[in-house]
């Protein structure tokens, strides 16, 4: 029975009809009766009361957003299509360390636009991350039979960065007293610009030197701890760099060799020839070069160097039924163990892109790698046969894939004819011109650069390649043929087809817990949402296929979204300038560091060398100022979390005339809206040093406060967790640095890139001009999705979700930090010491119980040990955040039944945890049920999560480093 008239609902107006379901209805997991009943469940009757209670009125903006307002998905999609379509995609023949590739569909469908791929974070739990740490194993394996080098890491930044870190590794561990490190001049440049800005406040001095007819004899006398080789060289040439290397080694430096694995299955590789260590980047395998990442770097060393090795390194251990199981090895080196002994401030990785680059191996296998690298090497020998043909001269006899020509006076005549042509290459200067060849490289494309030197061939047509073919010669030098086998595991033998590769792949996703499964608690990492309409873009050929150093004219549509990040970011933090260019949060700090002491130098103030640290900082923040060559002062942190002013002001008048900067997290890594943030930055600011307000917890100031009205001079933002780029099992991230504009002067800059930074900048930080560019689309999206509405109600929901877990567990475990109100900011921290003081149950048990549970455990021991850290983000429901707390309460009430004495201390369900499925199938000596060990406070068989392995001994795989694919035998019970 219809309604009267009267009663019926007003008719909708077209324009919100049209609007449909906001994204950030999407985006935020609560509704508006979820977000109710969790407000009464705290206390308060509204978002806006909560936040009024919980967010100190000293550090409030009162102004919105200057955003533009949300748009819909298929708006915002129609904007970045039309930005895409701005860009215009040439033949990449540029190289210099970057080429075109082919990502095979079934990784780039299965892997790169798979959220249980993207979504997981970095494997510190290693029972519910087998699927990528063997995908990591992979990668590793791969760069070590490459390079003939037995340790490989799970990749690095970018091949700048690698090479930064191996001549970091070089002082550290070479015996030569001297600080002076030689590099080749025929290092690709953009690697030599991030070497210098890595040097100089390292007291660091960087030669570059002609090698070609060896090492220069005024270089000898002076003495150097190392040495970078590039091989094969940014002109292409090939050398054989045996002489140089045994001399070096003589002298008492270590030896780098930045090489190419696309060029080392027909080359001899680095460890034969002699190197300590390799670097280099693995984008040429499958992985789109995204106007200059993100990509996977990789460093390899000799064993002796394993322990020294920076980042991340994959290892094989054992599980408790004494089964192989991979986790990370060597975690204590990380960062927040070391501090300020760091001598590296790497903490993530890029761990999605190494996944990609080693399925790509997996698909192809070593005969596949090797046949792409015959036909790219015999693309530039025909290019090179071509050109001399045509009464072109070719600089170098020996080459892989890239010819560099010498035509007087013709350089921007032949750059111009090929662009012209569709084709860009690399104008080396006004005499000479560079050629790359590359997995995608044609013969229309051969032709057509051959036509853009005035070298056609004749006859014309595509046959004359046949005839020239038939007669020359490969031009890889003498006596450095490859020669030993390399990928003999059998994972790259094993899955040819695509329907293997296809369940390999799955099979391995499966063994994996990511956010597509459910909730990843983890405090300071942000685990939000990255949703899929964000995500799509990212793969399109008009963002994906830039070349970083195609001309500007060619780049405007991307060019024009870097620009709307940067103001929009700028805007939302207060600063007045912002650089894209970090590719990793370390780096945003180590970035705005070196900004700091770039002012303070420009004023005639290089003795402020000092950084004040608070004791409960991330440790890759004593790592960073260490690295921009300033002195650590730790200080004090008080039993409530906060900062001790007493202590921090001391620490000012000792140091007044020194003080360089205070590295300050906001909120705290407690969990914390610290009330006197302001009364801090003021005292220093009075000292004359500078505040670095480090942005991990911007999710809980969105739209509520900026840094840089607040008192601070400079942040690092982290786009993979505040801005929704995805985590990707441990990278990639983005680490914008954000300043004030008297910092503005001294952000990163580019010497191939004049508009990636300003002339009197530090240099550039990441080797490409505007970092991971190739993932700037996600954030773009989420910011035009969300509007200034969206995002401040999503930090609203954030700071509420974090506060309702605060209340529901507080009368089960203490609730060790909160700020005013009594309430948390976007995180709590839980503790359990004293649980474990009194029954033994340690937090590792109760994060290994949470398994059990379905779920992901929160960040352990950080900032206290001993403590689980919170964080639910805006995204998860109120469903997916009481799943959550309840199975929480349930641990604490199986803790009790351990303290009770009804279960032995050392055989319970939380000791025993995870519990894998094959484990309930054997025998069960335990004192408590199967159905209590894997089906916990009613866990659903039917959408059970099952651990592919039991606790893993990570003492043993430290002692018994296994870093490559172990031999299938080892899998065997």
């Amino acid at each position: 029975m219809s309604q009267p008239a009267d009663r019926q609902s007003p008719t909708p107006a077209l324009a919100d009809l049209e609007r449909g379901t906001p994204f950030a209805a999407r985006h935020i997991g609560p509704d508006e009766a979820e977000r109710a009943k969790m407000l009464d469940a705290v206390g308060h009757d509204s978002l806006d009361a909560l936040l009024d209670a919980a967010v100190p009125a000293v550090i409030r903006s009162s102004e919105a957003l200057a955003l533009p307002a949300a748009r819909t998905e298929a708006e915002v999609l129609a904007e970045l299509r039309e930005l895409a379509d701005r860009n215009r995609v040439l033949r990449p023949m540029i190289g210099l360390g970057y080429h075109g590739t082919v990502t095979p569909a079934v990784i780039r469908r299965n892997v790169l636009e798979n959220p249980a791929w993207y979504t997981a974070y970095t494997p510190y739990q290693p029972e519910i991350s087998q699927g990528r740490l063997e995908a990591l194993l992979n990668f590793q394996t791969v760069v070590s039979d490459l390079t003939a080098l037995p340790v490989a890491g799970a990749s690095l930044l970018d091949e700048g960065t690698a090479a930064a870190e191996a001549m970091a590794l070089s002082r550290r561990v070479g015996r030569a007293s001297s600080d002076v490190f030689v590099v080749d001049a025929e290092c690709l440049p953009q690697t030599l610009a991030v070497l210098r800005t890595r040097a100089e406040p390292l007291g660091i001095e960087v030669v570059v030197a002609d090698l070609a007819d060896g090492l220069p004899e005024e270089i000898v006398e002076r003495g150097f701890f190392g040495l970078l080789l590039q091989y094969p060289g940014a002109s292409g040439v090939v050398r054989d760099p045996r002489p140089v290397i045994e001399r070096a080694r003589e002298l008492g430096a270590l030896v780098t060799v930045a090489a190419d694995l696309l060029a080392l299955t027909l080359l001899a590789p680095p460890g034969e020839l002699g190197a300590d260590i390799a670097v280099g980047t693995t984008q040429r395998f499958g992985v789109p070069m995204g106007f200059g990442g993100p990509h996977a770097g990789y460093l390899a060393v000799r064993d002796r160097h394993a322990r020294s090795l920076p980042g991340r390194l994959v290892g094989v251990s054992r599980d408790a039924d004494g089964r192989p199981a991979h986790r990370l090895a060597l975690q204590t080196r990380e960062q927040h163990i070391r501090r300020e002994k760091a001598t590296s401030n790497i903490c993530t990785a890029q761990v999605l892109l190494a996944v990609i680059a080693g399925f790509y191996a997996v698909h192809h296998g070593p005969q596949g790698l090797a046949a792409i690298a015959r036909r790219t090497h015999r693309m530039a020998a025909l290019l090179a046969a071509g050109l001399r043909a045509g009464g072109v001269e070719v600089v170098h006899d020996a080459f892989f894939d890239t010819v560099t020509a010498r035509v007087p006076g013709r350089a921007d005549e032949v750059v111009g004819a090929a662009r012209d042509a569709g084709i860009n290459l690399r104008r080396v200067d006004a005499d000479h011109v560079g050629v790359s060849c590359d997995e995608t490289t044609g013969r229309a494309d051969l032709l057509a650069v051959l036509a853009a030197f005035g070298a056609p061939l004749r006859p014309a047509g595509p046959a004359a390649l046949d005839d020239l073919d038939a007669r020359t010669p490969d031009a890889l030098p003498d006596g450095l043929s490859r020669t030993g086998g390399y990928l003999t595991h059998p994972v790259f033998h094993e899955y040819r087809s695509e329907t293997a590769l296809l369940r390999y792949i799955r099979r391995l996703a499966d063994r994996d817990y990511a956010l597509d499964r459910g909730m990843i608690p983890l405090g300071s990492c942000t685990m939000k949402l990255n949703a899929a309409v964000e995500m799509e873009p990212i793969t399109w050929p008009g963002f994906a296929d830039l070349h970083p150093f195609a001309p500007a004219d060619q780049t405007e549509g991307h060019l024009a979204l870097i620009r709307d990040l940067e103001e929009r970011l700028a805007e939302i933090t207060g600063y007045d300038r912002v650089s894209l260019q970090p590719n990793a949060g370390s780096q945003g700090e180590l970035a705005g560091l070196l900004a700091v002491r770039a002012h303070h130098r420009a004023t005639g103030q290089e003795r402020r060398t000092v950084c004040l640290i608070p004791s409960s900082a991330h440790g890759t923040n004593a790592a960073s100022a260490v690295m921009a060559g300033m002195e650590v002062v730790v200080v004090r942190t008080g039993d409530d979390g906060d900062i001790d002013t007493e202590d921090l002001r001391a620490r000012i008048e000792e140091h007044r005339d020194r003080l360089a900067v205070l590295m300050v997290t906001y909120p705290s890594t407690h969990g914390v809206f610290e009330e006197n943030i302001g009364e801090i930055c003021a005292a220093v600011h009075d000292a004359g040093g500078q505040v670095y307000v480090d942005g991990a917890n911007l999710n809980a100031l969105v739209g509520l406060a900026r840094p840089g009205r607040f008192g601070a001079d400079v942040s690092h933002l982290n786009l993979h967790k505040t801005f929704c780029i995805p985590h990707g099992g441990g990278g990639p991230g983005v680490g914008p640095v954000a300043v004030r504009a008297h910092l503005a002067p001294y952000l990163p800059n580019h010497p191939l890139r004049p508009d990636a930074g300003p002339e009197t900048g530090i240099g550039p930080i990441s080797a490409a001009p505007f970092g991971s560019a190739g993932i700037l689309p996600i954030s773009w999206a989420y910011l035009r999705l969300m509007g200034p509405d969206g995002l401040r109600r999503a930090t609203g929901t954030a700071v509420l979700a974090a506060n309702y877990i605060a209340h529901r567990l507080r009368p089960h475990f203490p609730v060790l930090y909160t700020g005013p109100g009594g309430l948390v900011a976007h995180e709590c921290i839980v503790d359990v010491r004293p649980l474990t003081k009194a029954t033994g149950v340690t937090i590792d048990d109760v994060a290994k119980r949470l398994i059990d549970y379905g779920f992901h455990a929160p960040t352990m021991s950080f900032p206290v040990a001993g403590t689980l850290m919170i964080e639910p983000t805006e995204s998860e429901d109120l469903t997916e955040i009481d799943r959550f707390c309840d199975a929480m309460i349930a641990i604490r009430e199986e803790i009790g039944r351990v303290a009770s004495g009804e279960w032995p201390a050392d055989d319970n369900p939380l000791r025993n945890a995870p519990h894998t499925a094959a484990q309930l199938a054997g025998e069960w000596p335990h004192p408590y049920s199967r159905a209590e060990a894997a089906f916990p406070g009613g866990t659903d068989p039917a959408d059970k999560y099952w651990p592919p392995v039991r606790r893993i001994d990570g003492a043993r795989g430290d002692r018994n480093l296994v870093c490559s694919c172990p031999p299938p035998e080892a899998y065997r019970g």
